[in-house]
């Protein structure tokens, strides 16, 4: 097996001391002399030395990687908080690992532990799971977590930073803006409801219908508790609980969902059926870049995901030296074609 380059196989063969060659890759190079610089990096090409991420983490106290562990990037909504983390995170000269954990406790425990391992100091979970029991013991070593789609609960560790768009109000506004159409029979449509930023929604749900003087009909609400979160088979999981609804006997006029691709899919079953939105008004959640582009265009309620990003970076940084528990960003309604005025 061939032997790992270290500093000192850089520094003999540039000719130069150890710490001239540590200067140069932490960016203490102010002073040094050109053709020296250029000795040094020219031995490290030749060479093919690759500093060690874990030894500069700690001698700079910085973390060169962080890591992002998501639900699944099958639904885009994930890929799209990727991609500005990661453009983020690249602003500042960190790189970002993206693990997808389908939102098992024990799979995000192996991929944090073997993270941790790798010399990550700091985490971003995009999980939402009510409870996050399974990420004691590695937080206790000193591991940064940022939670995020998830507000924060009683019971989570000291030093978890949270973020969130306000899910309840989410919900609330969507709901809302049907109610102003004048539907009254107003469904929601969601996998399984057993994750803080869906019930939270779907509280907001119920909280615009008794503003309105609607009575709440779990008839109305389908939420597949055996079809699991739904975050690879989303659509899907939309067109099946959206075929359920109409299958009823008083059918809702208008349907909440959980996110744009339930939307998606239960827009696929209206068209099934012959009754196309908006004939059925359908809202979603979250504003994919694929909202404006469906047909039709879909009324959806946006969360702010650059915003979210940067708040995410500041704390891993270290940039919010006392940063809140917990911040809870404004949603916005962006209305577009999937909704109209209900028919009377």
């Amino acid at each position: 097996m061939q032997r790992e380059v270290t500093i000192r196989d850089v520094a003999d063969a540039a000719k130069v001391s150890p710490s001239t060659v540590s200067n140069l890759l932490n960016g203490r190079d102010g002073r040094m002399r050109k053709r020296t610089r250029q000795r040094v990096e020219r031995a490290i090409d030749e060479l093919g030395y690759r500093p060690s991420r874990v030894a500069r983490q700690l001698r700079t106290g910085r973390a060169q990687l962080v890591g992002l562990v998501v639900p699944s990037v099958a639904n885009p909504f994930w890929g799209g908080f990727a991609r500005v983390l990661e453009a983020e995170a690249l602003s500042h000269g960190l790189q970002v690992l993206l693990c997808n954990s389908e939102r098992d406790p024990d799979r995000e425990r192996s991929y944090v532990d073997e993270l941790w391992a790798s010399g990550v100091r700091a985490v971003v979970l995009a999980t939402s799971l009510p409870s996050l029991d399974h990420l004691q013991a590695v937080m206790s070593k000193g591991l940064s977590l940022v939670a995020f789609d998830r507000e924060r609960q009683p019971r989570d560790p000291e030093g978890l930073h949270s973020i969130s768009v306000d899910n309840f109000e989410g919900g609330r506004i969507a709901t809302q803006h049907l109610i102003d159409l004048g539907h009254e029979r107003i469904g929601f449509l969601s996998g399984a409801i057993a994750t803080v930023s869906r019930k939270r929604r779907l509280a907001g749900y119920r909280q615009a219908l008794e503003s309105a003087g609607l009575a709440f009909d779990p008839r109305l609400v389908w939420a597949d508790e055996t079809a699991g979160f739904g975050d690879v088979v989303s659509a899907q999981l939309g067109h099946d609980g959206m075929a359920a609804l109409l299958a009823g006997k008083q059918p809702p006029t208008a349907v909440v969902t959980i996110n744009d691709m339930y939307a998606m899919g239960a827009c696929s079953a209206l068209r099934d059926a012959g009754t196309p939105a908006p004939e059925v008004s359908v809202v979603g959640f979250d504003d994919l870049v694929l909202a404006p582009l469906f047909n039709p265009p879909l009324t959806t309620v946006r969360q702010p995901l650059e915003e979210m990003a940067r708040f995410a970076m500041d704390v891993i940084r270290g940039v919010a030296t006392e940063p809140p528990p917990q911040t809870i960003l404004a949603p916005t309604l962006i209305v577009r074609g999937s909704t109209t005025r209900r028919e009377t």
